[in-house]
């Protein structure tokens, strides 16, 4: 029998993070991360093995951060947990105790039940899977015509690069713009022209029906009855946290299908052994404070340094104060950040807001090389001017500007203290400092507020 101080269920980013920071903080505790991949992927770069990145070995979390510290890493698959005992059972026959358990197994990717055709050879999804996705990835090479659906950042993404490496690429999306639960419509139509320039078959407003073919697929039926010849059939429709193990062994689930948690993501009835953290554990949107779906790398290590700083002792300093969707992501040369809730999200959930928009240059003078026009758009709370959401266009300084929304959105600063935020400008780097597109979106607002 063994019994481990600190196990880990999973190897992605949630659980990578998990075991680095119990490490750092518990140095005198044994920490055993146990993943079932040999070799684990780095998920927000999936979608670049099909074309920047060549093939998948180029996309593989290193296993150092983890080693250089004393984290055992071992390869097998969790297949029981067994609470009452502090015990997990593996594919392996073993059976490992535990003093603390964290939860980081995870999502896969959905393919509905619905959907006629769904188990016609190449048709396929995106797992964090890598001998799933080299096999993919060899299997389509000899293909010409490829669809996508759905449009959402992992659908973009693979499309965008499928196009690159000379696919005839049709991504098809239901909604009327793609990327259209993280940006407002006239961000989402910028990027879709560029999508679309860059040599992508773009249709909106419909989705699939069902996919034809005797074994293997031939084309696909459109809501809207127009069928359209494809080679291979790439679902990008979500994911589904991994949560099937814990919920027969008893552990309870919320009704989105993820692990109850608390703010130091103790899963729920509470429990000080068991923590869940990443794509498996239950989110709370930061503004609403509804139930959420959201999945991000960034999020599930916010979670996984939480939840360690947290392992042994409570410091509520240190709690989880809920999900802020910060998301980012690049066609070409353009890129595009949202953090926070949109404008049309904003207005659903009924909360009374103001919007101010700003387009200046990410260099000063705007003349230079490689300078890109900065659009900044602000959604703010009109009886207090706290910032609830942000979307960016712009070049590759975007990123890092979402992450100073979401930063801004976090710790609930108003717009009339962001217009006094001091700045560092220089300008190869950023905008001018008498024109930062983000201040000055601020002083549209406050400008409408003082009517």
């Amino acid at each position: 029998m063994r019994k481990i101080d600190v196990l880990v269920i999973g190897g992605g980013a949630s659980g990578l993070q998990a075991a680095i920071t119990t490490k750092s903080t518990y140095p005198e505790k044994e920490v055993v991360l146990v993943r079932q991949e040999n070799k684990a992927l780095i998920p927000c770069g999936i979608p670049y093995i099909f074309g920047s990145l060549e093939n998948s070995d180029k996309d593989i979390i290193p296993d150092t951060p983890l080693t250089s510290l004393g984290v055992e890493i071992i390869i097998d698959k969790m297949t029981a947990m067994h609470p009452d005992e502090h015990a997990c059972s593996f594919a392996s026959g073993v059976k490992f105790y535990y003093e603390k358990l964290v939860m980081a197994t995870g999502s896969v990717p959905t393919k509905p039940g619905w959907l006629k055709g769904g188990e016609l050879e190449n048709v396929y999804t995106i797992p964090k899977n890598k001998v799933y996705l080299d096999r993919m990835i060899e299997t389509i090479k000899p293909m010409k015509n490829i669809i996508v659906v759905g449009a959402g950042f992992i659908g973009v993404e693979v499309s965008d690069e499928l196009n690159k490496k000379g696919y005839h690429v049709t991504l098809v999306e239901l909604e009327p713009t793609i990327l259209n639960r993280a940006f407002d419509p006239e961000f989402g139509k910028i990027a879709e022209e560029h999508l679309i320039e860059r040599g992508v078959n773009l249709i909106t407003g419909k989705g699939i029906k069902e996919i034809n073919g005797k074994d293997k697929v031939e084309s696909i039926t459109l809501t809207s009855g127009e069928k359209l010849d494809a080679d291979a059939v790439i679902l990008s429709m979500g994911y589904a946290p991994n949560t099937k193990i814990a919920q027969e062994a008893g552990i309870e689930l919320n009704e989105l299908g993820f692990i109850k948690t608390c703010e130091y993501m103790r899963i729920l009835p509470c429990s000080t052994d068991i923590v869940a953290i990443g794509d498996c554990a239950e989110k709370r949107d930061f503004i609403t404070r509804k139930l959420d779906a959201t999945m991000l790398a960034s999020t599930a290590c916010a979670e996984a340094r939480v939840a360690a700083m947290n392992l042994y002792t409570l410091s509520p300093c240190k709690p989880f104060t809920g999900t802020i969707a910060i998301y980012s992501t690049a066609i070409g040369k353009h890129a595009f950040g949202t953090a926070g809730i949109t404008e049309t999200r904003a207005k659903s959930e009924n909360f009374d807001i103001i919007s101010g928009s700003f387009t200046g240059m990410d260099t000063h003078p705007g003349n230079l090389a490689h300078s890109h026009q900065q659009t900044v758009k602000l959604i703010v709370a009109t009886d207090c001017g706290m910032i609830l959401g942000g979307e960016v266009y712009g070049g590759f300084s975007t990123g890092e500007l979402t992450n100073a929304i979401g930063f801004l959105i976090q710790n609930r600063v108003t717009v009339k203290v962001l217009l006094t935020m001091q700045i560092g400008t220089q300008p190869l780097l950023t905008g001018s400092p008498a024109g930062y597109p983000l201040i000055k979106a601020a002083e549209v607002i406050v400008k409408k507020m003082r009517k």
